[in-house]
């Protein structure tokens, strides 16, 4: 019989080999580990490293209403507006808490303490049956408040709607996605109410466009004798300084209908 003796070389060289084997199990296949990490979904309310990289930021962390308050407010009217499920809810009217003497406590618009004036904005957005909403750019606060208190904004609309049940409907202008009362939302397909439509605005020098579920259904550009045009047969008309551009704040609407906004990024374009 052939007499194999285990050397101490040997015994080292099998424990290397155990090793090997061992340590291969553990890890499987670093290719097909970095394919799946690349086709997870993104966390809702963050930045990807390529977003960082390209000069996005959030406006809303999922967690807090950090660089919010109500328009013409020092602060958030809460009792309308609250984070539920990592997203921003305009609570339904009816269903705000009253203050002890029974009246219905006030609310109002959302906005960015921020301005901007050149920028890609992107956000989800659903709304609930029968929902009628928007939200707002190129604001500016003092004309939105001239003449009084108001807590609602003049400024550019990107409508929501629930197309099927809402009575606004009736009018294109009016309908999901539009530039409200000026543009009709062209070639754009709604998700059903209940799930998040990802929208866009793009408002970069005298251009703007709106996009819904990556298709871009409305653009216009400032000055164009179309826009003017189009102005002069909206209702904001008797407002003469409404349309010149500005460096203005992003708005939710408190439009009494309950509405969510999640994953709301910038990038200033200038």
């Amino acid at each position: 019989m052939y007499n194999y003796r285990i050397t101490p070389k040997k015994t080292a060289n099998l424990f290397t080999v155990y090793f090997l084997i061992i340590l291969i199990g553990c890890t499987g296949n670093p290719q097909k580990n970095e394919k799946i990490e690349a086709g997870a979904e993104p966390a809702m309310n963050t930045l990807t490293e390529t977003e960082e990289q390209q000069g996005w930021m959030l406006l809303f962390d999922g967690k807090t209403f950090e660089g919010w308050r109500g328009l013409g407010r020092d602060s958030v009217p809460e009792a309308h507006w609250i984070i539920e499920d990592g997203a921003i809810r305009k609570v339904e009217s009816g269903k705000v808490p009253v203050q002890a003497d029974g009246q219905p406590l006030s609310g109002g618009d959302l906005m960015t303490i921020e301005t901007f004036r050149d920028y890609d904005l992107t956000f989800e957005w659903k709304i609930s049956e029968g929902g009628n909403s928007g939200i707002k750019y190129n604001v500016s606060e003092e004309m939105s408040t001239r003449g009084g208190p108001s807590h609602a904004a003049m400024g550019f609309e990107y409508q929501m709607l629930d197309n099927e049940m809402q009575p606004d409907n009736l009018n294109p202008t009016h309908l999901a996605a539009s530039l409200y009362d000026m543009i009709t939302c062209e070639n754009g397909t709604l998700k059903p109410v209940g799930e998040y439509n990802t929208c866009r605005i793009v408002f970069n020098r005298k251009h703007g466009e709106h996009w819904l579920n990556g298709v871009m259904v409305v653009e216009y550009d400032l000055g164009s004798a179309r826009f003017d045009s189009l102005f002069q047969a909206s209702k904001y008309r008797r407002n003469p300084g409404f349309p010149e551009k500005r460096a203005g704040h992003i708005v939710l609407q408190d439009h009494s209908d309950d509405v969510w906004y999640r994953n709301i990024k910038i990038r200033r374009l200038a």
